[in-house]
């Protein structure tokens, strides 16, 4: 490998995008595409860099099956960066294996990585975490030992463990440190902010309380009888597939030790405003279901007016927001710019639903939409002070 690669990968390793495209950037080789590419992703041109890799692994040729595989995992980072979840994994999986075969442990790595990273992404926790098990950092170079510690302190917050998240954080801090890459040491960064911002609300007789994530876990640890909107539950009961259940305990519940008028449960359970003899013939249907469900934890009783929650210290933990389409800006909110195939992916529902979703929110001003046709992506208004980052691929010859 030529001087001038060697110091664009360098650079490339460094975070500097900028000095390996002056080493590189009129060149027409596999070598240096592939470096642009990887450049170019650096830089936030997804489309670009993802043409140029294409272009390197086409250029190396069936003889250069190491090259290759790199520009594969290149392109999958780029696809990860840019929130295309919907890609293929055997591609990357089989270069996971070339990759491996021929010695580059540090490449073979970062790819199962990305695999980790996607399922991550698309809330695969069991398969993302059965896998980092499989990985051990510490034989690995600063930047991926990094990525470990992020996922692994990903999984630890979606599983409400909030000491074990503070502590991956803490390791992924000191790699980054040690990687002396600024955009990897921004990402542990905004990690810890997410780790320190409110997780949740507690909704406790009328009033309302903003939750730390170890305040979250403390409670559902707690002898406390929690109805979780955030994952649809009542105690260890899950509700996920009965939403119309758990809407009537939630009503239950934030009205406790009160009861909640008839009338009050239909308009809001049912969503109509002139009820009738056959809403309330199936509010009491719907009831005697829920009465049934939650005998072991609670009892529900008929009031002269309504319906009462028996418990004995019954709360309701609700998502910090729940404005409508809350669960897309949540995913948003991540920086990304993310398609809208993607966040259907993510959030397990249909992309037309996830597409009106997101024309309601930039009616309102409250994300934006950037490129057309299939290239378009969504994204947040950008706020002073906030800066986008991306976890860098795996240099080529370094």
């Amino acid at each position: 490998m030529d001087s001038l690669i060697t110091a664009a990968a360098s650079a490339l390793a460094a975070g500097d995008p900028f000095a390996a495209l002056n080493r590189v950037a009129l060149r027409e080789d596999p070598p240096a595409l592939a470096l642009r590419g990887i450049a170019m992703a650096q830089l936030g041109d997804f489309p670009r860099a993802r043409a140029l890799l294409r272009r390197a692994a086409r250029g190396f040729g069936n003889h250069e099956p190491v090259e290759r595989a790199r520009c594969r995992v290149a392109e999958a980072e780029v696809a990860l960066a840019s929130r295309e979840l919907n890609w293929p994994t055997a591609p990357l999986e089989q270069a996971t294996q070339v990759l491996q075969h021929y010695g580059d442990a540090d490449n073979a790595a970062h790819a199962r990585y990305l695999l980790i990273r996607r399922a991550l992404l698309i809330g695969q926790l069991d398969a993302a975490s059965a896998a980092l098990a499989t990985l051990e950092p510490a034989a690995l170079p600063a930047h991926l030992r990094a990525v470990h510690w992020l996922i692994l302190a990903g999984i630890a917050v979606r599983r409400l463990q909030a000491a074990q998240a503070r502590a991956a954080l803490g390791q992924a801090a000191d790699a980054a440190a040690e990687s002396g890459i600024a955009a990897l040491r921004a990402e542990v960064d905004q990690a810890a902010q997410l780790l320190a911002a409110p997780a949740a609300r507690r909704i406790d007789r009328q009033a309302t309380l903003l939750l730390s994530l170890d305040q979250v876990e403390a409670l559902l640890h707690s002898d406390a009888l929690v109805i979780d909107a955030c994952r649809h539950r009542v105690g260890h009961l899950s509700l996920a597939s009965r939403p119309l259940l758990f809407a009537l305990a939630r009503a239950l519940g934030e009205a406790w030790p009160d009861d909640v008028a008839r009338t009050d449960l239909i308009n809001r359970v049912f969503r109509t405003r002139h009820p009738d003899d056959t809403h309330r013939a199936r509010l009491r249907v719907e009831i005697g279901r829920l009465r049934r469900l939650l005998q072991p934890l609670a009892g529900i009783e008929s009031t002269p007016r309504g319906y009462r929650l028996v418990a004995a210290n019954p709360l309701v933990l609700a998502p910090p927001r729940e404005e409508a389409n809350a669960d897309v800006l949540a995913l948003l909110s991540d920086g990304q710019a993310w398609a809208s195939s993607a966040l259907a992916l993510a959030l397990g529902t249909s992309q037309r639903s996830v597409q009106r979703a997101l024309e309601a929110l930039a009616g309102a001003g409250q994300v934006q939409a950037l490129g057309q046709g299939r290239t378009r992506r969504w994204t947040l208004p950008p706020a002073p002070g906030f800066a986008t980052t991306l976890l860098l691929p795996a240099p080529f010859g370094v």
